[in-house]
């Protein structure tokens, strides 16, 4: 079995007196997609922030977690700017939170690629466009031109997946990443993601609150209550193989596929 992309072991995140994350451990390999799911405060963008020590000066963070292989926890700022740049892409909830709004969509996709990694600006460009066409966008030359505020939410989550991939990470954290979109953009940017992911052979961490759709795009399945994983399933068993009382509970509460909203 080849060796996971994202290995997370025993960590702990406090601020003070704070305890935000309990022991948690997760791992994901190539080709691979692990939801980790749980109501809202339960930990999960917290375990990515950690993950990537995306993390404030008052935050106290053990354990181990290691992208390919490398440290990120005991790394320098170098490596780490390092880890980050090369091995692993974020995706955010808020597309247009994580697109600078003065800034062309193409100094986005590039700059980047330009400043980090030392590729040409025709390079930069050329592959952005590549990307681009990639995940779904129509008239990527015209689109390279624009602001974020003349696009829509569709339209800017297919960007920043783009803009994720400009690297050629072998791993992309996808924090809420569709959570925003209306249920016929989701599936789209979803099919966006699974046809990146096969192509790539990415291994992908996929953070959502919708228990429907981790069960059906994940392959596996961690569940997290105040901090601490309590229950990890495959996806496909997650409905009808659930034992521990949180679990349950959450799956009680969700509702039923074409159920109707009062």
């Amino acid at each position: 079995m080849n060796s996971p992309l994202l290995e997370i072991r025993g960590l702990d995140l406090s601020y003070g007196e704070a305890r935000i994350l309990h022991g948690v451990g997760v791992e994901v390999r190539s080709g691979e997609t692990v939801g980790l799911v749980g109501e809202s405060g339960s930990g999960k963008s917290s375990t990515v922030r950690a993950a990537l020590r995306l993390l404030p000066p008052s935050a106290t963070v053990a354990g181990s977690v290691r992208i390919n292989g490398r440290s990120v926890l005991d790394a320098d700022d170098r490596a780490l700017r390092d880890i980050r740049a090369s091995e692993v892409g974020l995706i955010q909830q808020d597309p247009r939170g994580a697109l600078n709004p003065v800034r062309r969509i193409g100094d986005s996709l590039t700059e980047r690629l330009v400043r980090v990694h030392g590729v040409r600006l025709a390079e930069a460009r050329r592959r952005g466009l590549d990307l681009l066409a990639a995940v779904g966008i129509t008239r990527p030359e015209e689109r390279l031109r624009q602001y974020p505020h003349e696009l829509s939410g569709g339209m800017l989550q297919r960007i920043v997946i783009a803009a994720a991939l400009t690297t050629q990470p072998r791993l992309l954290l996808a924090d809420e990443a569709t959570s925003a979109l209306d249920v016929t953009t989701q599936a789209e940017v979803l099919s966006i993601l699974r046809d990146q992911q096969r192509e790539r052979d990415l291994g992908l961490l996929f953070i959502t609150h919708d228990l429907h759709l981790a069960a059906a795009f994940c392959d596996r399945v961690c569940v997290m209550l105040h901090g601490t994983l309590v229950e990890e399933l495959r996806g496909a068993d997650l409905f009808r193989g659930a034992t521990h009382p949180y679990t349950r509970a959450l799956l009680a509460a969700a509702p039923a596929i074409g159920e109707e909203q009062a």
